[in-house]
């Protein structure tokens, strides 16, 4: 029987508020364990949160799950930093819940980006192509995925291919931004009447003038964001890149990479090699796929800055997200009942798709699948995971492997 109908009895709900300390050992577990895309993520904490220690009832679970899949951002890190908000009472809480659920993967991504400086001779870079190939299977995954659930009729469907053509072909006339704008202007005219959701479930320990102010900064950072950026590496001009693209992010953590690549890459500051390398080896450790940004962060920074670097990065991808979270928690049970709020969403989720499916073959596919060998072990990974539907980190490993082997082997 599947967790969402489990009728056994449920634990006694916790007595009295928790601490941010309570909060940051509880997320830490499920940092290091949460393995599976941000889907799993959700029903860890719904295993643990929810049906164990009662920080929330189900309902009011399921209404903020709407609302983080709603907001750009990681879906599953802007639910678990509003249960820590919940759980403390306060801001230390939301921000004890994503060190917690954040670190170790980010950890972990950054020592690969302080070892993969040193990685030479045949052998290793062959490994590092074998990660390269799980990002084609991984992102051709997530393109399968995200089609069949954001646009699965033929208004939206279409959206998705406008978004994918104009991508593709018209150059940096049409950024990822410009898309989804017109996706979601184009959802105003989609003829979608399902009803709003019950409302009125959502009470958090969040003000309408502290969730204003979390918009208002959110909105200043953004715009500044928007202004021309210079090419060298400093602080500032790393977490504007960062903030940017994560302020970006619709429909899902996958999108982040042609959002990031198209912003890094042209302006020299990481390979597509090492950028999609570093991509694939994010799909084998727990937690949210957004720490990818600590891997960029350690592998941009000068010399000797690499864990300066990576916190800047995390800190400007995670930022927009928990700021929108934190913003609209106190609006949220008004804005759902408009439909043009709910159309909107769903054009700008369709051409999500469209933007993903562009950066499946360029760079994902441009740069990876090189030789017929690579062309098997792409489809191999594809197959793996949605026939055989076997764990991303298992994919990694099974990748790892294989490409080492195209290293070892000569002309293979």
């Amino acid at each position: 029987m599947s967790a969402l109908s489990d009728p056994s009895p449920l634990p006694p709900g916790p007595k009295g508020p928790g601490t941010a300390a309570e909060v940051f050992q509880v997320f830490l577990g499920l940092g290091l364990s949460a393995f599976g895309g941000p889907i799993a993520h959700l029903g860890y904490f719904r295993d643990e949160l929810v049906r164990r220690r009662r920080w929330i009832d189900e309902e009011s679970y399921g209404d903020l799950v709407s609302l983080c899949q709603f907001l750009p951002g990681p879906a599953s890190s802007q639910v678990g930093f509003a249960l820590g908000l919940l759980r403390a009472g306060g801001l230390a809480g939301g921000i004890a819940a994503w060190a917690g659920f954040t670190l170790p993967s980010a950890v972990l991504l950054v020592l690969f980006a302080l070892a993969a400086r040193d990685l030479h001779g045949a052998v290793a870079l062959g490994l590092l192509h074998g990660l390269k190939l799980v990002a084609v299977a991984v992102v051709a995954q997530a393109v399968w995925g995200m089609a069949r659930s954001l646009a699965p009729d033929k208004a939206r469907a279409a959206i998705a291919l406008v978004a994918l053509a104009l991508t593709l072909m018209a150059g940096g006339l049409a950024s990822p931004l410009a898309c989804i704008a017109l996706g979601a202007a184009l959802g105003l005219r989609l003829d979608r009447k399902s009803p709003a959701d019950d409302a009125g479930r959502l009470t958090f320990p969040v003000s309408p003038r502290t969730g204003a102010m979390a918009l208002l900064l959110c909105a200043i950072l953004f715009l500044l964001s928007l202004m021309p950026a210079d090419t060298t590496r400093t602080a500032w001009s790393v977490f504007r890149v960062f903030f940017h693209a994560g302020a970006l992010v619709f429909g899902g953590g996958h999108v982040v990479l042609p959002l990031l690549q198209q912003a890094l890459v042209p302006r020299g500051w990481i390979t597509d090699q090492d950028f999609l390398a570093g991509y694939g080896l994010a799909q084998a450790v727990p937690g949210p796929l957004f720490t990818f940004a600590a891997y960029l962060g350690a592998m941009i920074a000068p010399g000797g800055q690499a864990i300066a670097g990576a916190a800047v990065a995390l800190a400007g991808l995670f930022l927009p997200g928990m700021l929108l979270v934190l913003g609209m928690l106190p609006f949220w049970d008004k804005l759902r009942r408009r439909p043009y709020a709910r159309n909107a969403m769903a054009g700008a989720n369709a051409a999500v798709v469209g933007v993903l499916g562009a950066a499946l073959y360029n760079p994902v596919w441009t740069s990876a699948v090189i030789k017929p060998s690579d062309f098997v072990l792409a489809t191999l990974g594809f197959l793996l995971l949605t026939l055989w539907q076997i764990a991303p980190w298992r994919l990694v490993l099974v990748l790892a492997v294989l490409g080492a082997a195209q290293g070892w082997i000569p002309n293979l």
